[in-house]
C-alpha cells in the first residue's frame, strides 16, 4: 500500500510476506511472522507501521523504547476491509489525497474483477503447514471466504464451521465436499505436492479429490488484501473457468 501511494523509495524495511517485485530490494525486519526489534531499529526509521496482529508484543514494546513512531494498522480479512486499511497508512504517511484516489481506483478494479466464471463451485481453503502439523479448514472470516463470493463461488467451510480456522478432519471435509480446493503454494509443498495432498485422510473422497480440482495461489497474495487484490482475482477466476 506504501508503495501505491508513491512512497516506495522512503521504505527501508518490509515483513517477509510483502513480496512484490519492487520491493525485493527492501531488507526484510521479520522472521516468520514475528518482528525483530533489532532489525527495526538498526534501519533507524522515522516511522513504523505495524499490523495489530503482528507480535511479539516485547519486540513491540522494544521499538517503541527506541523512541520510534509507531501506528497500528488494522487488519483486513475481507475485501471491505482494504478501503480503511489504505485510509489509515494515508493518514499515517501524510497522502490521505492519494489514499482516498487509490481507494478509488480499487474500487472500480475489483468491480472488473468480478467476472462469471461460468459455474458456482464449492470450494474448501485449507490452510496446511504439514511440517509443523498443522491442517486447517477455513470457515467464515478466513478471509478466503471473502474471495471465493466475488465470482459467485461458495466457500464451504464458512457455510458449516464456526471459526476462521478450524481443525481439518476427514468427517468434515467429506460433509462439505467441495468441488475445488483451495490452498497456499507452500502449504501444498509442505505436504508434498498434489500427491501427498491427496493421501491426506478425506481428500479423495470429495468432488475435488476425484476431479483433481486443485487452485494454490501464492502465500503473499492469498490473504493479503491491498492493492494486488484484483490481480488475484482475476487469476483465481481464470483457473476456476478452466476447471469447470
Amino acid at each position: 500500500i506504501v508503495s501505491a501511494l508513491g512512497m516506495r523509495s522512503a521504505l527501508v524495511g518490509r515483513d517477509i510476506a510483502s513480496t512484490a517485485p519492487e520491493l525485493v530490494q527492501v531488507p526484510i525486519v521479520t522472521s516468520g511472522h514475528q518482528v525483530i526489534a533489532e532489525k527495526v531499529i538498526s534501519l533507524k526509521p522515522t516511522l513504523v507501521l505495524i499490523d495489530s496482529n503482528v507480535g511479539p508484543q516485547s519486540a513491540i514494546d522494544l521499538i517503541k523504547s527506541a523512541k520510534l513512531k509507531v501506528v497500528i494498522i488494522p487488519q483486513a480479512w475481507n475485501i471491505q476491509d482494504i478501503y480503511p486499511k489504505i485510509d489509515q497508512i494515508g493518514k499515517a504517511i501524510g497522502l490521505q489525497k492519494e489514499a482516498k484516489l487509490l481507494n478509488s481506483k480499487m474500487k472500480k478494479a475489483i468491480l472488473k474483477a468480478r467476472v462469471s466464471i461460468g459455474w458456482n463451485p464449492k470450494i474448501a481453503f485449507l490452510y496446511l503447514r504439514g511440517t509443523s502439523a498443522i491442517y486447517l479448514i477455513g470457515g467464515p472470516g478466513s478471509g478466503a471466504d471473502s474471495l471465493v463470493s466475488e465470482f459467485g463461488g461458495v466457500d464451504v467451510g464458512a457455510k458449516t464451521l464456526k471459526n476462521p480456522f478450524n481443525t481439518l478432519t476427514s468427517e468434515a471435509l467429506i460433509k462439505a465436499n467441495p468441488d475445488v480446493i483451495l490452498l497456499m503454494t507452500n502449504g501444498l509443498k509442505s505436504v508434498g505436492g498434489e500427491n501427498g495432498l491427496f493421501k491426506l485422510p478425506g481428500i479423495s473422497q470429495t468432488s475435488a479429490g476425484r476431479s483433481k480440482r486443485i487452485l494454490s495461489v501464492d502465500d503473499s497474495l492469498l490473504l493479503s488484501f491491498g492493492p494486488r487484490t484484483p490481480a488475484l482475482l482475476i487469476k483465481m477466476a481464470e483457473a476456476l473457468q478452466d476447471m469447470k
